[in-house]
């Protein structure tokens, strides 16, 4: 798995998509809003936001990517009416529900062992309009702890490595934050790749992890795009400006309607002179990253090879998420030597490369139990 980072320009691509650290690991940079005052030695000279018609083609084309990426949440349940409720059936037709279908998928399941990959937002606590209350459930916790009993988990997100920890708490879990660009193993496991070095730190227990950082030279430009971006967008009501150290996500979901271009535009002159960064875009959210050939496919197929289970015939990777950026994960899975099946999180239809379905957060944690019932019948 190579590392490039050769692109000339900023590149928008279809793949989209949050308190202190418990983590004593390397420290995570202070946490910034839209409406903090920032050190302006880090600040780029921007252009001021101009009102109206906004002429620049590319931030046009990024506003129409905003539009088809953050759609109006209608979503499916039993009180909506036949016709789109018939619709989300023919839809499980070919994306069945992996509860309906759980025997059959244990029955592929039997003498393999399970390697469980799942995301955190959408998947582990639902969707919400303020990010940093993206709280799961004491049962879910449960859930997840009780399956990582039984199976190597990893939790794969798109948040900084910091934040998912601090919002999971578990320690046995295998940590990619920053969509794969951070990763980090339970304290007590070894991790190694041949394409990667890796740095031992010590977490809060006093404990050597291993840590994975794939795009460390990209720091301080990240650092400066950060404090330009925050500075550009903090006369639009709602935005916000989050920090996952690798990346940076900026906010649009409690943002008017009419102020979507100025986001786009805020964020293209910021990011305009930095070929190495490119926009990708999640559910109402734009998201800066390093241009390198990393995503959550990547990180899916680094900690299979890391823990020695990679193009294994009696392993099989599962890995659940909700949004455009795991459709990454789901495509190896699906196409890669690495055979698996990928469970999409939606209560809409939607073009997938998953091969099943689950509706919700709480049909997540029924799945994830059922996968502990199974593997205890076992004996």
């Amino acid at each position: 798995m190579d590392i490039k980072s050769g692109h000339p320009s900023p590149v928008m691509t279809d793949s989209p998509q949050i308190s202190n650290s418990r983590l004593t690991v390397r420290q995570s940079r202070p946490p910034h809003s839209s409406s903090s005052s920032q050190n302006n030695n880090l600040l780029l000279t921007v252009p001021r936001k101009k009102t109206g018609i906004i002429d620049d083609v590319k931030a046009n084309a990024w506003f129409d990517a905003m539009i088809a990426s953050s759609p109006t949440p209608a979503l499916v349940n039993k009180d909506n009416d036949a016709t789109t409720d018939m619709t989300y059936r023919e839809w499980t037709v070919k994306y069945p529900s992996a509860l309906t279908t759980f025997e059959k998928i244990m029955s592929v399941a039997k003498g393999k062992r399970i390697a469980l990959f799942l995301d955190y937002d959408g998947t582990l606590s639902p969707i919400v309009e303020e990010p940093d209350a993206a709280y799961m459930s004491t049962d879910m916790r449960t859930a997840v702890q009780n399956v990582a009993k039984y199976f190597p988990t990893a939790i794969i997100s798109g948040r900084s490595r910091d934040k998912v920890y601090e919002f999971v708490g578990l320690s046995e879990l295998y940590y990619a934050g920053s969509h794969g660009m951070d990763i980090m193993s339970p304290a007590g496991e070894s991790l190694y790749h041949k394409h990667l070095t890796r740095t031992v730190s010590i977490n809060e227990q006093g404990k050597d992890v291993n840590l994975f950082q794939t795009a460390s030279e990209f720091l301080p430009m990240i650092d400066k795009v950060l404090c330009s971006l925050v500075e550009s967008t903090k006369d639009i009501k709602g935005v916000k400006v989050e920090d996952n150290r690798f990346c940076i996500s900026v906010h649009y979901r409690n943002v008017e309607d009419k102020n979507w271009k100025l986001v786009a535009q805020c964020v293209d002159d910021v990011i305009k002179t930095y070929p190495k960064l490119r926009l990708t875009h999640g559910r109402k959210v734009l998201e800066i990253r390093p241009v390198i050939d990393w995503d959550k496919g990547k990180a899916l197929t680094f900690l299979l090879e890391s823990l020695g289970l990679n193009n294994c015939e009696d392993v099989l990777p599962i890995y659940v998420g909700d949004d455009r950026t795991d459709e990454d994960a789901f495509k190896v899975l699906r196409d890669g030597p690495n055979y698996g099946y990928g469970v999409l999180v939606s209560a809409m239809p939607k073009v997938s490369n998953a091969f099943y379905s689950l509706r919700d957060p709480s049909e997540v944690m029924e799945f994830l139990k059922a996968l502990v019932t199974w593997k205890r019948s076992l004996g």
